[in-house]
């Protein structure tokens, strides 16, 4: 995500995996070096994150456990996300859209909330994608 005040800043695009780079009002002000430590940055969080990546896809649920991350997330508001979502999550897991997301993994899980989310708008998509993470890692820290 990228924000114009006074110079520019380069946000978080998701909590934990890259810092961010700030520059203001600055005459030796580079966009292009900017951008190329913020891009390096990132490249260097991409192993861990395919990592857990990977790790999520061979986390296999019973289909218990995904209705309860469910009922967790939604009903004991564990996850800052609109409730009305419930319901889609829980189709999109359980009847998924995709072949690659018919395993009944922590990842095809994810991909359940992520897809709901894409009928928000974009900043509540982005805020409740952002604590997806957090509550799924939370949720699931034991299990690897």
């Amino acid at each position: 995500m990228l924000r114009y005040r006074a110079g520019v800043d380069f946000c978080h695009i998701v909590s934990g995996v890259f810092t961010p780079v700030l520059a203001k009002h600055s005459k030796s002000f580079s966009l292009v070096d900017c951008l190329s430590v913020g891009v390096d940055r990132m490249q260097r969080n991409f192993e861990p994150m395919r990592k857990q990546v990977e790790a999520w896809q061979r986390s296999e649920l019973t289909d218990v456990t995904a209705k309860v991350v469910i009922y967790e997330a939604f009903v004991e508001g564990r996850l800052e996300a609109p409730k009305q979502l419930a319901r889609s999550v829980h189709d999109l897991y359980f009847e998924p859209k995709y072949e690659e997301f018919r395993p009944r993994t922590i990842w095809s899980l994810s991909n359940a909330f992520t897809s709901a989310f894409k009928d928000l708008d974009p900043i509540p998509q982005f805020k409740a994608t952002a604590k997806l993470g957090e509550f799924l890692e939370a949720r699931f820290s034991g299990a690897f």
